[in-house]
C-alpha cells in the first residue's frame, strides 16, 4: 500500500512533468545540445528512472516497518 502510494505520486509528477517540458520546448532548443527538445528516448529513459528510483525509495522503508513486530512497539509506549 506504501509503495504503490509513492509510485502513484511519482507517476503524476512525471506526468505533470511531462507536460510542463513539452510545454518550454522552444526554450529548452536553446539550452540542448546534441539532441531534439521532444526525443522521445531521454522522456521515456528519465521517467523511468525517476518512476523506479521513487519505488526504491517506498519499497526500502516499507519493508523495515514491515518487519518490526507491532506489540513490541506497543509495548515500547
Amino acid at each position: 500500500m506504501f509503495v504503490r502510494r509513492g509510485v502513484t505520486l511519482a507517476v503524476a509528477g512525471v506526468a505533470c512533468g511531462l507536460a510542463g517540458a513539452t510545454a518550454l520546448t522552444r526554450l529548452m532548443a536553446t539550452l540542448l545540445f546534441g539532441t531534439s527538445p521532444l526525443d522521445p528516448t531521454i522522456y521515456v529513459l528519465v521517467s523511468l528512472g525517476l518512476v523506479s528510483i521513487a519505488a526504491l525509495a517506498s519499497y526500502v522503508p516499507a519493508r523495515r516497518a514491515a518487519q518490526v513486530d507491532p506489540v513490541d512497539i506497543l509495548r515500547g509506549e
